[in-house]
């Protein structure tokens, strides 16, 4: 997959299929529209072309609120429509000017202009353009003057549920992993880099790594303990990981520790990917170490339990 940090950085295609969106997750429903974007290139002999926006559009248009968490930094969104098989991938930088392009100017400078879309594939309900103001009955309309086709995917539904990065977000605030795991059609990630941390989890027999990353966007499941399996240095661990505050000793910073399962390495500066597979407490505070020792031994049994039929690989 070829990515286009800019939209003039792109040259028109003799066939391009394309969508546009956030696409926030790369969730089951997203999956949808891409895997039909194939379909139509397959037929045509054509390249499939994904328009996305970075910042996302509420980061910019809505910088005060600060409640919006990502499911995805970009280059994870990257990594994901190419393991999807996507052909090219357009980065629109979103600012407060671009947000001011009509729809009109929207499909006349970037779908016709840049990208020269043969057939437009957008989901329910998709909305583009200053105010979010193009709808899918616009495209329709304009579609035969620019020399396109159009036509909109049904949204996907699970167990009866409507996929949306929303519900997914929802679901991983409240620990909710299985659900949000459900949804997406894979288990959640972060990633970040292991720094050094007190040490104290090597004194009760459960050493972690402690994870820095960005959280400035993305989005952090709720505290508590869960299991997980991690890669490094693409290998896979089982393990269980804690988000929270360490009440227990008073902790004054949020943690982001992993305790792997079989592993006895140094591995500062490494980066880790952590994959959620089920939450298994909320935090909580203990009388003392020892309570504490006695709870992660627990813990572990049950994430050991719940882990054990995940198929991983030490490479």
């Amino acid at each position: 997959m070829k990515v286009y940090y800019h939209p003039d950085d792109f040259s028109p295609i003799p066939f391009a299929v394309v969508t546009s969106g956030t696409f926030d997750g790369v969730h089951l429903g997203h999956q949808k529209i891409l895997n039909r974007l194939k379909e139509i290139a397959r037929a045509h002999q054509g390249e499939t072309v994904v328009i996305t926006f970075w910042p996302h559009p509420r980061l910019v248009l809505h910088p005060e609120d600060t409640s919006l968490k990502l499911l995805n930094t970009f280059e994870e969104k990257a990594e994901l429509l190419k393991l999807a098989g996507i052909d090219h991938l357009v980065r629109i930088p979103f600012t407060r000017e671009f947000s001011q392009l009509s729809s009109e100017e929207f499909i006349s400078r970037i779908l016709v202009k840049t990208i020269g879309t043969r057939k437009l594939v957008i989901g329910y309900d998709h909305r583009f353009g200053h105010n979010r103001e193009g709808s899918f009955e616009e495209l329709r309309k304009n579609a035969p003057r620019y020399g396109f086709e159009v036509e909109e995917i049904p949204p996907q539904d699970v167990d009866h549920i409507t996929v949306s990065s929303t519900k997914i977000r929802r679901s991983l605030e409240q620990g909710d992993v299985e659900t949000a795991n459900h949804l997406l059609g894979r288990p959640y990630s972060i990633r970040g880099q292991v720094i050094k941390g007190d040490r104290l989890g090597r004194l009760i027999g459960f050493p972690t790594a402690n994870i820095s990353m960005d959280t400035h966007y993305k989005l952090i499941p709720a505290d508590g303990v869960y299991a997980v399996t991690v890669q490094h240095e693409g290998k896979m661990f089982r393990g269980m990981m804690y988000i929270g505050f360490r009440p227990t000793v008073g902790g004054m910073h949020k943690a982001i520790e992993v305790n792997l399962f079989d592993f006895d390495r140094e591995i500062y500066g490494d980066e880790l990917i952590v994959h959620f597979h089920a939450r298994l407490r909320a935090d909580n505070k203990f009388s003392d170490l020892d309570e504490l020792k006695q709870q992660l031994i627990r813990d572990k049994g049950k994430a050991e339990e719940y882990l054990k039929n995940i198929r991983i690989s030490h490479g």
